[in-house]
C-alpha cells in the first residue's frame, strides 16, 4: 500500500503523520522548509493556545509539553475595578442585576473548588520541536524538505503528487492531506474555493519578559488607557504575550505607538511601568474562512488550509489538531483495511459541520460584544431572559467552553448507527459528545483514565459497579463479561473491552461504545451483540469499497454551504491573508 502523503509540516501536518505513525501507517511528509532549518522562524509572539482536549491528545502521542503555561484563572479587568475572577468550572454567581453596570464592576465571582483543566500556552515554535522530536522516532515516516508542489493527479488506485526544488520529485501515495496553510497549494490545486471575510478583527501582539501581579493567570482588561482591549497571558520563563485590539480601518501600528500600548498597559497593571525586555511584535488579523470542499477524491485539506478563525479568543490551531484527530483514525483504517465512501465522506460532514458551528457563534457573538452599547446588547442579543454578560462571552473562547470553543459534538454524523436500541440507556452524555474522563480498567489490570486509551481501536465500556472491590480473576469470567468478550470479538472493527466501577448518569450493566476519537456511539443495557455489532459497522461506514474503486479522482461539493457561515464573499476567494505575523 502506498503511503499518505501528508503536505505541510506545520503543527497540524506533524500531528497527523505521527498519529497515523502509531497506527502503523506508512508516511511521507513533504516540507517546503528548506533542510538546513534556514525557513523555520523562532517567533515569541507566535504562540498557541491548547484546549484541554487538544493538549491531552498531544501528550498520548508522546510530546511533552511542560514548557508551555497552564492557566490557574483568568482575570477580568475595567478600568477602575476587578470584575470577576472566572472559574473554569462550577456555578457562577451573576455578576450585578439586569441594566446595574455599575454593581457589575465591584461584583466577584468565588472561586470554586473543582476546577476544569484549563488551558496551555506555549510558543508555537516549541510545539512544533517537539511534534518533530516524537515523529523522527517513528520508523514508517520519512520527511522530505526543500520541495515545493507544484502538480497533483489522482486516479481510482491513488494520488500522485510532484514537487520542484531541491528534493523534488513524484511522490506516489494512497491518499493526500494538504496541511500546508492558509495559502494552500493543495486547496488551490484542487479548485476548492475558500470564500469567507478578512480582517474580522485586527491586534497588535507583543511578547515581553517582565513581571505582571497575576503569575499564571490570564488576564483580560476591558476599557484599558486608550480604549479597546488587551489581553495578558502567561509563557514559561516570566514571558507575557500581549494582544490589544485594534480600531478597525486597517492603519499601520508603528514601532512607537506599540510601545505606548506596552507602557501604558504595564503602568496601568502595576502602578509604574516595571523593567521588561521586549522579545518581540507585530500584528495579526483574524480572518473567518472555510473552504466548500475538505475531501476531494484521495485529496483532503486540514487545519488554516480548510478553515480560519479566531475572533473572541478562538483558537484555529485547536480546530486544526481536532481535523487531524478525525482524520486520522479513518485513514488508517482505509489504509489497512478498506473504507467506504461514507467513511471518507464523515471526515467533511463532522469537521466541516463543527466549523460552521463555530463561525457562526462567533458572528453572533462578534455582533453582540462588539457593537456599541455591547454589554448590554450581549445580556439580550445571545441568550434571551438569561444574565449571560460581556465579560462571560469575551472569556467564553478564551476558556474553551461553550459555543465559541468546547470539544465538537458530532450529533448528525453519517456514522452513527441507523436506529437507536431497542431500550436506550440514559447516560450523560449524549451519541456524538465527547465521553468523561472516568477511571477504567485496562485489559491488563491497570486502571487508567478512560480518554488515556484513545487513539487506537473502538472502545467498549462496562459499567460494573463493585469491580474495584474484587480481585480481577473473579470478574473477569463471571456475569456479562464472557458474552461481552464473545460479542467484542465478533465485531467488523477491533475494540477493546474496558470496565469503568460508574459513569455519570449509567446504571449498573450499561455498555458504552466509543469512537477512536472519543466520541460516543451509543449506550445500551446488557450484552446485546447485535446492536453491538451494527453499531461498530456504523463507525466503519459500513463494508468497505474494494481497494482500487475506493475514492474516485473528483469528490463532489459536500456539507452544509458555508457562505453564511461566518462569511461573505468579501476578499480573495482563495483566501489569503496579508497579516500574519503572530497567531491567536
Amino acid at each position: 500500500m502506498d503511503p499518505v502523503i501528508v503536505v505541510g509540516a506545520g503543527p497540524v501536518g506533524l500531528t497527523l503523520a505521527l498519529t497515523l505513525a502509531r497506527r502503523e501507517v506508512r508516511v511521507v511528509v513533504l516540507d517546503e522548509t528548506p533542510a538546513d532549518g534556514t525557513g523555520e522562524e523562532e517567533r515569541p509572539a507566535r504562540t498557541a493556545v491548547l484546549r484541554p482536549d487538544t493538549a491531552e491528545m498531544l501528550e498520548r502521542l508522546g510530546c511533552t509539553l511542560e514548557g508551555g503555561t497552564r492557566w490557574t484563572g483568568w482575570r477580568t479587568l475595567r478600568r477602575r475595578a476587578v470584575v470577576a475572577q472566572v472559574p473554569f468550572a462550577g456555578p457562577r454567581r451573576p455578576a450585578g442585576t439586569d441594566g446595574a453596570e455599575e454593581a457589575a464592576e465591584e461584583a466577584a465571582t468565588a472561586p470554586q473548588e473543582a476546577r476544569e483543566a484549563s488551558p496551555l500556552h506555549l510558543p508555537q515554535h516549541a510545539l512544533t520541536r517537539e511534534l518533530r522530536a516524537a515523529l523522527i522516532r517513528e520508523s514508517g515516516v520519512r520527511i522530505v524538505p526543500g520541495g515545493h508542489l507544484d502538480s497533483l493527479r489522482q486516479d481510482s488506485a491513488g494520488i500522485t503528487a510532484h514537487t520542484r526544488g531541491s528534493n523534488g520529485g513524484h511522490w506516489r501515495g494512497s491518499y493526500l492531506v494538504g496541511c500546508d496553510g492558509a495559502r494552500s497549494t493543495v486547496r488551490k490545486l484542487l479548485g476548492t474555493r475558500f470564500p469567507g471575510r478578512t480582517a474580522v478583527e485586527r491586534y497588535a501582539v507583543a511578547a515581553l519578559r517582565t513581571e505582571l501581579p497575576w503569575p499564571g493567570e490570564a488576564v483580560l482588561h476591558r476599557s484599558p488607557p486608550r480604549g479597546g482591549e488587551v489581553t495578558a497571558r502567561p509563557l514559561p520563563d516570566g514571558v507575557w504575550r500581549l494582544d490589544w485590539l485594534l480600531p478597525p480601518g486597517g492603519d499601520l501600528v508603528t514601532p512607537d505607538a506599540l510601545l505606548t500600548l506596552v507602557r501604558d498597559s504595564l503602568a496601568t497593571w502595576c502602578g509604574e511601568v516595571p523593567p521588561y525586555e521586549l522579545l518581540d511584535t507585530g500584528v495579526h488579523a483574524v480572518h473567518h474562512r472555510l473552504t466548500r470542499r475538505m475531501r476531494t477524491g484521495r485529496a483532503f485539506l486540514a487545519g488554516d488550509a480548510a478553515h480560519l478563525l479566531g475572533a473572541l479568543g478562538t483558537q484555529g490551531l485547536d480546530e486544526g489538531l481536532r481535523d487531524a484527530e478525525n482524520l486520522a483514525w479513518k485513514l488508517a483504517l482505509a489504509w489497512h483495511h478498506g473504507a467506504s465512501e461514507t467513511l471518507l465522506d464523515s471526515y467533511q460532514a463532522e469537521r466541516r459541520g463543527a466549523i460552521v458551528a463555530r463561525l457562526r457563534s462567533a458572528d453572533r457573538a462578534l455582533t453582540a460584544v462588539r457593537s456599541s452599547g455591547g454589554w448590554r446588547t450581549a445580556r439580550r442579543a445571545l441568550v434571551p431572559g438569561a444574565v449571560r454578560g460581556h465579560d462571560e462571552l469575551l472569556t467564553d473562547g478564551h476558556l474553551g467552553r461553550g459555543t465559541l470553543a468546547a470539544p465538537p459534538v458530532y450529533d448528525r454524523t453519517p456514522l452513527a448507527p441507523a436506529g437507536p436500541p431497542a431500550d436506550p440507556v440514559p447516560v450523560a452524555t449524549a451519541p456524538g459528545d465527547p465521553v468523561e474522563d472516568v477511571p477504567v480498567t485496562a485489559p491488563d489490570g491497570s486502571v487508567v483514565g478512560l480518554r488515556e486509551r484513545l487513539g487506537g481501536d473502538l472502545l467498549v465500556v462496562l459499567v460494573a459497579p463493585g469491580t474495584g472491590v474484587w480481585e480481577r480473576r473473579h470478574w473477569l469470567g463471571a456475569g456479562l463479561m464472557p458474552g461481552l468478550s464473545a460479542a467484542i470479538g465478533a465485531l467488523p472493527m477491533r475494540a477493546e473491552l474496558l470496565v469503568a466501577e460508574a459513569y455519570p448518569g449509567a446504571s449498573a450493566h450499561t455498555v458504552l461504545m466509543v469512537r477512536p476519537d472519543g466520541h460516543l456511539v451509543a449506550a445500551m443495557a446488557g450484552v446485546r451483540p447485535a446492536e453491538l455489532y451494527a453499531c461498530a459497522d456504523a463507525v466503519r461506514g459500513g463494508s468497505a469499497t474494494p481497494r482500487g474503486q475506493a475514492a474516485g479522482a473528483e469528490g463532489a461539493e459536500g456539507g452544509a454551504d458555508g457562505e453564511g457561515a461566518g462569511a461573505g464573499r468579501a476578499g480573495d476567494p482563495d483566501g489569503a491573508p496579508s497579516e500574519a505575523t503572530a497567531n491567536r
